[in-house]
């Protein structure tokens, strides 16, 4: 049910559970020997994660990270690690989780860190692709759940100041709501 907040649904409840499936079993598939780290970046990745890991079926681990390029519904540039994980990450295969890859600063960023810090391998998993928002090419997810067009969106653990995570949906925010 679309509230009066949203301007349309861009993924209901059950399509991403499907992609979660889908993944699941692709990451099953490909790192059934390999005990992957799957690290989310908070605090946005929690639902997708949560949902995505009740799928995988081979060893794994779990971690977070928090790291931000965010203020309201624009990006600062500057990326800050806010929380770091605790995992070491030295010839570990590290599955990047994230709600939405948009700039690609911040997941460059975090990157960057766990190839500095010896990773075997890096790969992003995220559930939106935004990429006609994006400032930095290199950063190119492996998994991904939809791609959208330049558009505010929130739900499924993405927000605008801290609200709407809680929805089991994602939309796209009405303008009249963060241009006030």
């Amino acid at each position: 049910m679309k509230n009066n907040f949203i301007e349309e649904i861009i993924l209901t409840h059950e399509e991403i559970a499907d992609i979660c499936k889908k993944f699941g079993e692709e990451i099953t598939e490909e790192y059934q020997d390999k005990r992957p780290i799957l690290v989310g970046l908070l605090k946005g990745s929690v639902p997708f994660m949560s949902e995505l890991m009740k799928y995988i079926k081979c060893d794994m681990e779990i971690d977070f990270i928090q790291a931000s390029s965010y203020s309201g519904v624009k990006s600062t540039g500057a990326v800050m690690v806010l929380k770091d994980m605790i995992t070491p990450v030295k010839d570990r295969h590290i599955l990047l989780v994230e709600d939405i890859v948009d700039t690609g600063l911040t997941l460059r960023e975090v990157m960057n860190l766990f190839q500095d810090r010896g990773a075997a391998s890096i790969e992003i998993i995220t559930l939106l692709n935004k990429p006609d928002g994006r400032t930095v090419n290199t950063v190119v997810p492996k998994y991904i759940g939809k791609t959208i067009p330049n558009k505010f969106v929130v739900g499924f653990g993405l927000d605008y100041n801290e609200l709407y995570r809680n929805l089991d949906y994602v939309g796209v925010l009405k303008e009249a709501v963060y241009k006030k």
